[in-house]
């Protein structure tokens, strides 16, 4: 059986209510196995030979109010490969467990504290673990998708996965916080095999926040003069305007823009007060270089 040899961080953000998991792994696609949550339940992490029933089954014992460590001892009773088995829980009240069999390949093991927990096997040391609930406590204020993502990073920075790296994931739940408000997903991103999966992982991260997220103060600026100009120039190179660059944000310039906005995706950022968001063109920017 290939084992994911993995390191995943659980965790709870007490003012959000939101729920999470990341994780790096040596196996293909580890987003599709070690992830599991569920908003106003919990959220679980099964590796190592893990037992994808984990997940499911011990959102569901969360559900009817047992303890995280409730929850541990009762999968792991259930489960006659116990000891090549790894978990990390975290429920809705931030309280935490973790489970490490005895016959998960070193270094294995695990830290768990209020709000979070850490867990990793087949790493170069226990450096990875105690950098990545590190990373997680000097985050505290910062939210909760981009907490998880620093302490992967502070976990690889450490040694991490002692055979490499494929693939990591995050995945984060809130109450109607999906796509439309239509379930409680609200980021699910997956890096199946890419040389540095969680380096893309952040990417992937900062597109979410610039297509769902709303914007900073700082990100909104006045739609005239120098911005306009950097517009229709940007415009001009991605081959949606071939009007004057004037400055002046007339009828071509703007259904240039929504043309561009509809094709990537970024019609609902565009407003209706005469501000715009510098986000849309640090994106113009970097494809225009790309292009």
């Amino acid at each position: 059986m290939n084992k994911p040899s993995t390191f995943s961080i659980v965790g709870y953000d007490d003012s959000t209510g939101e729920l999470g998991i990341a994780v790096q792994s040596k196996f293909l696609a580890a987003g599709a196995v070690v992830p599991w949550a569920r908003a106003d339940v919990g959220a679980v992490a099964t590796q190592s030979a893990a037992n994808t029933t984990y997940g499911p089954r011990g959102l569901d014992l969360l559900a009817e109010g047992r303890s995280p460590e409730a929850v541990l001892e009762t999968l792991v009773a259930e489960d006659e490969e116990r000891e090549i088995r790894q978990a990390g829980i975290v429920d809705a009240n931030g309280n935490s467990a973790a489970f490490t069999g005895e016959e998960c390949l070193d270094y294995a093991g695990h830290v768990s504290e209020k709000n979070f927990t850490c867990q990793g096997n087949i790493l170069v040391s226990e450096d990875t673990i105690i950098e990545m609930a590190d990373g997680f406590r000097e985050t505290d204020g910062q939210p909760l998708p981009e907490r998880l993502v620093s302490a992967l990073e502070a976990g690889d920075r450490a040694g991490g996965d002692r055979r490499g790296k494929q693939s990591a994931a995050l995945l984060v739940v809130e109450e109607d916080g999906g796509y439309g408000g239509f379930n409680d997903r609200k980021i699910d991103l997956r890096v199946d095999d890419h040389e540095t999966p969680i380096a893309k992982l952040a990417d992937l991260l900062s597109l979410h926040r610039l297509y769902f997220s709303q914007p900073a103060e700082e990100d909104i600026v006045d739609l005239d003069g120098e911005i306009v100009l950097k517009i229709q120039r940007l415009l001009k190179k991605l081959d949606y305007y071939s009007g004057p660059v004037t400055g002046k944000y007339d009828d071509s310039t703007r259904n240039a823009l929504l043309d561009y906005c509809r094709v990537e995706n970024f019609e609902e950022k565009l407003r209706d007060d005469g501000k715009f968001d510098l986000r849309i063109l640090k994106f113009m920017e970097e494809n225009a270089a790309d292009s």
